[in-house]
Order: C-alpha cells, then sequence, then structure tokens
C-alpha cells in the first residue's frame, strides 16, 4: 500500500510559507535545497523533508507551519526529516598502537570531558564572600608601600583605609581585618595602648562603620604591635611571656575594639585560656553579639616575616615558640581546637595556610565551627615574587592556592590577595 501524508502534499504552495531555498530544519543553513518527494513508494516511506544543516545562514530560521498534530502524523507514516549524520569517530595520530579496550567498568575521565561537566561536577566553589582583607594602617595620610609585600601597603587610616575598602566592596569582599602600626612612643612593656579608646585601631573601625556600616570587621588580639618587647604577651625580667596577667591586657583589648564597632575579635597571641576570658569579658559589658575568631592553630612559622616588616614587630630578642604552635606537631592542633571550642570560640583559625593543608582538614573533620585560614605573607610574596620573575603564572597560583584552602575545608580565608583574586572572580582583567 502507498504511504501518505496527511494534509501534506508535496506541493510546495500547499506548506504554509515553505521556500525550497531557505532553511527549515535542525541548524541554520545557507543555500539549502529541499527535495519533496512524492508518496507512493511501497518498498520504504518516504522522508517529508531531508535536511542539511551544515551551513549557517543569516536572519531567523523558517517554520514549516504544521500543527502537532499534522507532525506527529508524519512521524507515525514514517516521513520522519533526515537530521544531521553522526559524526565520524576522530581520528588518532599515526603511530597509535592498536589495543583492545581496557575492561573498566568505571572511568572518572567521562566526568572531566568538556568544561561544562567539569563545571558542573566541580566540588569546591570560591567566592569573594570567602575572603577576609587584611589591611594595615597607620597615623600618616599617605599610603606607604611595604617592601617585602609588592602591592601591599601601610594605609593612612582616614584616606587610603577607606578608599581600599571601597574597591574591595566593588568586587564583592565585605570583610577586612585591621593591622595597625603603632608609632615607638606609644608602645610600652605592657601594651597598655592597646585598649586605648581613641587609639588607631578603634579610630578606624569607627571611620569605617560610618562609611559602610555593613562591612564586617575583623580586628586582631595581641600585644605585639603595641609592646616595646615585639612579643604577643608582657616579657617577664628573664625572658618568659607571662600568659595570665597578658590575658588581662587582652580581655581590655578586646572590649575596646568591640566598643568600637568590631564585629569579630581575633586573638592571634596564642596565650592559654584567653578565649574563655575574653568572652566573659564581652559578655560582660554587653557584647554578646561580637564573635570572637580564634587562631586555634597558630604555628612558630618563617613564613611569617614580611609580615613584622609590614608592622615593625619583630621581636626586641629570641622568639615566639613558647606559645605559637611546634611546625612539627600535628595532634597537638586538637587540643587547642578542644579548649577553644569550650571556651566559646565562633571560628577557628589555622595559620599559616598552604603548608598547613592538612591541620585545616584536620579541624574541619572534627568541629562544627567556621573554619578559618590565614595565607600569610610569606606565602603571598613567594607568589608575588615567582610572577615578577616569570618563573609562574602568578594568577593562575593565586586562584589555586586559594582553592586548594578552601577545599582542605576553609571557610573564609584571610588572604592578601583578597582584592585581586576578586577582580578575578568577577571577570576583571589585571
Amino acid at each position: 500500500m502507498a504511504s501518505s501524508i496527511v494534509n501534506v502534499p508535496c506541493n510546495v504552495q500547499a506548506i504554509k510559507g515553505l521556500d525550497c531555498q531557505n532553511y527549515i530544519g535542525l541548524r541554520p543553513s545557507r543555500n539549502l535545497k529541499f527535495n519533496c518527494v512524492k508518496t507512493g513508494t511501497t518498498a520504504r516511506p518516504p522522508r517529508l523533508l531531508v535536511v542539511r544543516a551544515s551551513e549557517k545562514i543569516d536572519g531567523p530560521v523558517k517554520k514549516m507551519g504544521l500543527s502537532d498534530a499534522e507532525c506527529e502524523a508524519a512521524v507515525v507514516a514514517g516521513n520522519v526529516p533526515e537530521a544531521p549524520p553522526v559524526p565520524r569517530k576522530p581520528a588518532a595520530p599515526v603511530g597509535t598502537p592498536v589495543v583492545p579496550s581496557l575492561p573498566l567498568n568505571r572511568r572518572p575521565r567521562r566526568n572531566r570531558k568538556s568544561p561544562v561537566l567539569r563545571a558542573a561536577f566541580q566540588e569546591t566553589q570560591l567566592s569573594p564572600a570567602n575572603f577576609v582583607y587584611p589591611l594595615f594602617i597607620h597615623e600618616g595620610e599617605e599610603d606607604t608601600p611595604i617592601g617585602a609585600m609588592p602591592g601591599c601597603y601601610r594605609l593612612g587610616w582616614r584616606h587610603g583605609l577607606v578608599e581600599e575598602v571601597g574597591k574591595a566592596r566593588d568586587v564583592g569582599v565585605n570583610s577586612v581585618v585591621l593591622f595597625p602600626k603603632v608609632p615607638d612612643a606609644l608602645k610600652s612593656s605592657a601594651g597598655d595602648e592597646a585598649y586605648n579608646d581613641n587609639g588607631l585601631v578603634p579610630r578606624a573601625i569607627r571611620l569605617l562603620k560610618d562609611k559602610y556600616p555593613d562591612l564586617v570587621i575583623y580586628t586582631d588580639v595581641a600585644l605585639d604591635p603595641y609592646s616595646s618587647d615585639g612579643h604577643d604577651g608582657i616579657v617577664r625580667e628573664d625572658g618568659v611571656i607571662m600568659n595570665d596577667e597578658t590575658v588581662h591586657q587582652l580581655c581590655k583589648q578586646a572590649v575596646s575594639q568591640a566598643r568600637a564597632g568590631a564585629d569579630v575579635v581575633s586573638p592571634s597571641d596564642m596565650m592559654d585560656g584567653r578565649i574563655g576570658a575574653i568572652r566573659e569579658a564581652l559578655d560582660a559589658e554587653g557584647f554578646q553579639h561580637v564573635s570572637i575568631m580564634s587562631y586555634t592553630a597558630k604555628y612558630a612559622s618563617s613564613f611569617y616575616g614580611p609580615f613584622r616588616e609590614a608592622l615593625d614587630s619583630n621581636p626586641r630578642f629570641g622568639d615566639k615558640k613558647t606559645y605559637q604552635m611546634n611546625p612539627a606537631n600535628y595532634r597537638e592542633a586538637l587540643v587547642e581546637t578542644h579548649e577553644d571550642e569550650s571556651e566559646g570560640a565562633d571560628i577557628l583559625l589555622v595559620k599559616p595556610g598552604l603548608p598547613y593543608l592538612d591541620i585545616i582538614r584536620l579541624l574541619r573533620d572534627n568541629s562544627s565551627l567556621p573554619i578559618a585560614a590565614y595565607q600569610v605573607s610569606g606565602e603571598y610574596s613567594m607568589i608575588k615574587a615567582g610572577g615578577v620573575l616569570k618563573m609562574i603564572d602568578e594568577e593562575k597560583v593565586m586562584m589555586e592556592s586559594l582553592m586548594c584552602l578552601r577545599r582542605a575545608g576553609a571557610d573564609i580565608i584571610l588572604t592578601y590577595f583578597a582584592l585581586q583574586a576578586a577582580k578575578c572572580l568577577c571577570g576583571e582583567k589585571r
């Protein structure tokens, strides 16, 4: 029996708007010709249209003007438009050995074969919201370059600081942490300037909150920027760092910062018991809403050198190994984690970052609190130096290093790359 197409005779005028010189099928094509085949062959039902769409055409694609029922009836009758052919299998290069396929049930590369699939299955995401931008401030009006940290400055608190925060906010970075370069004349063995309500940090906090009320401001709680000895605590005459007396000073410093408007106070001193004491002091003064980010696992690292140059806070003698952690220790980080959690910390921080990915993962696996990582000055400066020497691609290494910190388990990252990385994420060029 001859096949037929309902309401679609092979007559150009009978098909609404059909121009056999134009495109009708799946993809745009230029100078296409459609062969309208009469029905009646019994061996094989004829196709309604043969669509050859290997070329592009300008303008919108023209349709046949058929109803859904007509299209379905045509397909049921066997008059299916021809689609483009299946692409041929790409040829291997000459000399490729011919081998049988490996008997693999699972081939992980299948999920990596295209950019779309890789993006769909990406486990770790990086966003400007993950960054906390460390900013150095000083009493001067000009922004002073920091030699060991290319691209970083001691910002004048009245002008440069406000401008830099504005740039960061423009690309989605709305969290900063402040580090002061204190005049030597204000330093003392007990670090009393640390809790001066009209000191550099409280003034900067008030200024930023006046300009940007929703800015999240982290502060550093430690005595080293204010100590004439350059240590994080009060130094006894025999060189011992006094723990409990230092904690007393830190509590007053944290309350002063909270009074100025700090959102998160961050004890970086590594004194024993300071988290519980600071929490009690804040609550007693009505600052229950102020969070504590504890430097839980802060190691006595050699990666801090450029930072100490930035703040002129090198220890006058000795080192910080009696209060900062031994880089060789892993389990000790769990001791610090359990103590800080029990004392009321809201965020746990690991410092440095990239050389201590195992510690970040350790804290992530053993605590439900948010985990922070500090990509410190030495890490920053090495990437910058490698980029300047053309030994690495600075931008790619920067982004990879930040992604690695996130992958290890960090929820937020304190990084001097915050502004530069956020611009990359936002699609801006360097």
